[in-house]
């Protein structure tokens, strides 16, 4: 690979540039598209006085949260945006364009989770509302869905549009200045799924172990004081959260595949990446919009269709824009690094682009079958409710480990497929990225099945505080709910699987970062520094699984602190505020909200600087090939951890909801109480853990990306200092040790600590 030569091999033809315009035109109309779903959903019916009282609530609390959170990453970004320009760069107008768009990246996807937590905030009522109207079930699915599909909508319109802006104006230096789009996107994302997921988790584990498992009372009633702050963390973690990481999913596919394209095809791997998720923007608008569950039919059933659809049309129209756009013989493409390979540039493409497309539709299925109460891992260890909760926790466990090996052998098996399309490496490689941007056609309905889950579970939790829904209407808002737990699920597994796509497009991004940078150094480059059975590249994999468990631990370990935080809270005011039991006075909702925020943006510092620095230390410290080891181990370590978590926790949620429906004894039984237990084990391993470490594994390597440069100029070029180096890993080491000790040095302890109440107290 020769990324040195980027610039100055790829010049856009005007008809070139007519692609990326017509790219860009496609990526407003699907914003376009989502404004008008947005007017659709936020003209629905809103209900009763006191339905809208608690969304109100629900309302307040979350964007509270999400200014705090804004304040924080503001500060945490500028310093990063400084940092950029001390990187090496080929030109100033690619050290530029690289920090500028680090903003525009960051931008973009805090405005995706933010978008994602306002609208799913004035949806939840709607739905709720919607139940008992006329046509309630398909009114109520309907509205839940296309708030989902905004999102969807604006995740693809903003990351395309972002790289074709790129791309028109940067042309060959477009991959380099696309790393800090990427990059932007990908640590903003991190931040907003780690800081989300200990909101959410801390309010609902305190809030089960209080009400549900203490006080023997239902999930959503209002006399919980946590029940609030719940509602708002099913917005800020999963709605805010994973409509970020998937944004993120989408810019780093798209950044990774330009780099790998533009390098493997040339000018026509540069615009092929562009064309196929411009594609997946036509077919997300029908799978929203043909989204309708027929009489009598299941809602998941429905939704699945819709995605198989969507899905099959991708496959459909990548196959003749790659045998339209790309050449049959790679002797006829412009400014590739090799020209000489047997084979056809569009059959590669087609076809890489089709193993991801039936990727997600296996992992689709596959995550369904281990979560889904109508399988048999869920309803297994529903059965093992009858023997108590160790025999629930050791059961679900035991789904998490089996389900995360098939996982990772589907995963493998796409990556290998796409490898062996080509006996060259540089087009293997692209063909790994156009396996992701493949999957990625999907991302539009995959971020509408994702938000569908919370939207679906704050309608029933409305319905159920305010009490003004009974008979039909709760028995479909209970029905949407666990279809909403489920695509919840999916959209996790498949979440995970182009993390790991992109993080292997990445790892060829950097090896070529590091070859350009020993040409630059005048230094010859040898394949044998990534040699795994170097002593110091194998600890380097060692070191790379170890911080997937290190910020794995951080994150539930978090979680533990801030729900017993909770806990102290809910119990308080049931001791000391009289009435709350009677009904006749109000919980003060707004000081668990609040109790929430302060503990979750208190705790996500750790867990981000040890994925910023880790690399850093490693790369740094030890060389770039035990960093390209540290990459490997945290890639495979990360794949089956995110997995298991994801898994075995959405195993334990479904049982319970398997037991809430009557099996096994049912509510308020021993069996119920068994899988309540298993379900908040299972909460900050599905919606905090698991899912943070989709951006870690993307945020190490595009750090690695990054810093590739500099570590080889201080290693053997003009400017090598071993000095310098090694105070570089120091200095990151020892800050990765200091915010760990002050993290295990937390407690929960609040008594003392006076908390403000910015958030409504009450509803009425």
């Amino acid at each position: 690979m020769q990324g040195h030569f980027l610039a100055a091999d790829l010049t856009l033809t005007g008809a070139d540039r007519g692609v990326v315009v017509v790219v860009a035109v496609i990526a407003l109309a699907a914003l376009a598209v989502g404004y008008v779903l947005l007017k659709e959903v936020l003209a629905a019916g809103q209900g009763t006085a006191k339905m809208q009282d608690i969304a109100k609530a629900v309302q307040e609390g979350a964007a509270a949260y999400l200014k705090r959170q804004r304040n924080t990453l503001l500060i945490f970004g500028s310093i990063v945006f400084l940092l950029l320009f001390a990187l090496p760069a080929d030109s100033t107008a690619e050290l530029i364009g690289r920090s500028l768009f680090f903003l525009v990246g960051a931008a973009f996807s805090f405005a995706i989770g933010y978008l994602g937590m306002w609208l799913s905030t004035q949806a939840n009522l709607r739905v709720a509302a919607a139940s008992v109207e006329d046509g309630g079930r398909e009114k109520a699915m309907r509205i839940a869905f296309r708030t989902g599909g905004v999102v969807g909508m604006a995740t693809v319109g903003l990351g395309l549009f972002g790289a074709a802006v790129v791309v028109l104006v940067y042309t060959g230096m477009a991959p380099k200045v696309l790393e800090g789009f990427g990059f932007g996107a990908a640590l903003i994302a991190m931040f907003m799924r780690v800081g989300g997921g200990i909101f959410t988790k801390a309010a609902d584990v305190g809030a089960d172990l209080v009400g549900k498992v203490e006080q023997n009372i239902p999930e959503d009633d209002p006399r919980n004081a946590a029940t609030i702050a719940d509602n708002v963390g099913d917005n800020v973690g999963d709605c805010a959260g994973m409509a970020a990481d998937l944004f993120e999913s989408y810019a780093v596919m798209l950044v990774a595949a330009l780099i790998l394209g533009s390098t493997a095809f040339g000018v026509q791997g540069l615009l092929f990446p562009l064309i196929v998720p411009a594609l997946g923007v036509l077919t997300a608008m029908l799978g929203v919009y043909i989204t309708k569950a027929k009489a009598g039919e299941s809602g998941l059933t429905a939704i699945n269709r819709s995605f198989y659809i969507s899905a099959l049309v991708s496959a459909v129209l990548c196959t003749a824009a790659a045998f339209i756009f790309l050449p049959t013989s790679f002797s006829e493409l412009t400014g590739a690094s090799e020209t000489n390979i047997a084979g056809s540039p569009a059959l590669v493409a087609a076809v890489a682009v089709i193993i991801g497309i039936v990727l997600a539709g296996i992992i689709l299925w596959l995550t369904g079958y281990f979560t889904g109460t109508d399988y048999k891992p869920v309803k297994d260890v529903g059965r093992t409710a009858l023997t108590g909760p160790a025999t629930v926790v050791l059961a679900g466990i035991s789904v998490g480990f089996e389900s995360a090996v098939y996982t990772a052998l589907v995963i493998g098996g796409a990556v290998y497929g796409a490898f062996l399309l080509s006996g060259s490496i540089t087009v293997a490689l692209f063909a790994i990225a156009l396996a992701g941007t493949g999957l990625l056609t999907t991302v539009g309905v995959i971020v509408a099945m994702d938000t569908f889950g919370p939207v679906s579970d704050n309608a029933q939790g409305i319905a159920e505080m305010s009490g003004d829904v009974h008979g039909e209407g709760a028995a479909i808002l209970t029905e949407l709910d666990a279809v909403g737990n489920t695509t919840k699920a999916i959209t996790k597994g498949i979440a995970i699987a182009t993390a790991v796509l992109a993080a292997t497009a990445l790892f060829g991004s950097y090896l070529d970062a590091i070859k350009a940078a020993f040409a630059k150094a005048q230094n010859e480059f040898s394949n044998d520094i990534f040699t795994v059975f170097s002593p110091n590249v194998l600890v380097g994999v060692i070191i790379g699984a170890a911080v997937v468990f290190m910020f794995s631990g951080l994150a539930v370990n978090a979680v533990t602190r801030a729900a017993g935080a909770i806990v102290f809270e809910v119990r308080r005011q049931f001791r000391e505020i009289p009435g709350i039991m009677e009904g006749t006075t109000r919980p003060e909702y707004g000081r668990v909200v609040d109790i929430c925020t302060r503990d979750s943006l208190r705790e996500l510092a750790t867990p981000g600087l040890l994925a910023v620095l880790a690399p850093i230390a490693v790369g740094f410290g030890l060389g770039v090939g035990p960093l390209a080891g540290y990459l490997g181990g945290a890639i495979a370590a990360g794949t089956l951890m995110a997995v298991f978590l994801a898994n075995s926790g959405g195993a334990w949620d479904n049982a319970k909801k398997l037991v809430e429906d009557g099996n096994h004894g049912g509510k308020g039984s021993d069996a119920h109480a068994a899988t309540v237990i298993g379900d908040t084990v299972g909460d900050p391993f599905k919606d905090t853990a698991g899912p943070a470490i989709n951006p870690l594994i993307k945020v190490m390597n595009l750090v690695s990306v990054l810093i590739a440069p500099a570590i080889v100029g201080l290693s053997v070029g003009a400017d090598a200092s071993t000095g310098v180096r090694l105070a570089i890993a120091l200095v990151a080491a020892a800050l990765i040790v200091v915010a760990v000790v002050v993290s295990k040095r937390r407690t929960t302890a609040i008594a003392d600590t006076p908390v403000e109440t910015p958030v409504s107290n009450g509803v009425s």
